[in-house]
């Protein structure tokens, strides 16, 4: 298990709050707006990559658009990003879907079924 040090989890945090805002009011993709929603950030202990996990709303086709839109925005974002938190470098984002909310939906289809039978 990997254990972060404050400092990376302020980091995350402070990254984590402003991806939020810049999808809710910076980004101009309307593929992009209102369909994300930033679910945790986890930072190297340098500092140079941000591991950035979205959940996006969409199936298939709408998800797929919406996550291509918020890559294409990710130097708009990480600009935004080193003019606001004042840290020495901007580190690299990297964009991953989290399907954890897909997972835990479809383990309590499971137990539903089972319910039932």
């Amino acid at each position: 298990m990997k254990v972060e040090g404050r400092r990376q989890s302020r980091v995350g945090d402070l990254i984590r709050e402003k991806i939020a805002g810049l999808i809710i009011e910076g980004i101009k993709d309307p593929e992009v707006r209102g369909l994300i929603t930033v679910t945790r950030v986890e930072v190297t202990a340098d500092l140079k990559l941000a591991r950035v996990y979205v959940s996006i709303l969409s199936e298939g086709i709408e998800r797929r658009k919406a996550f291509g839109g918020l890559r294409r925005a990710t130097g708009f974002i990480r600009g935004c990003l080193g003019r606001d938190l004042g840290l020495r470098f901007t580190p690299e984002l990297e964009f991953k879907l989290d399907d954890s909310f897909d997972y835990q939906d479809r383990i309590e289809e499971l137990l539903k079924q089972a319910k039932k039978k």
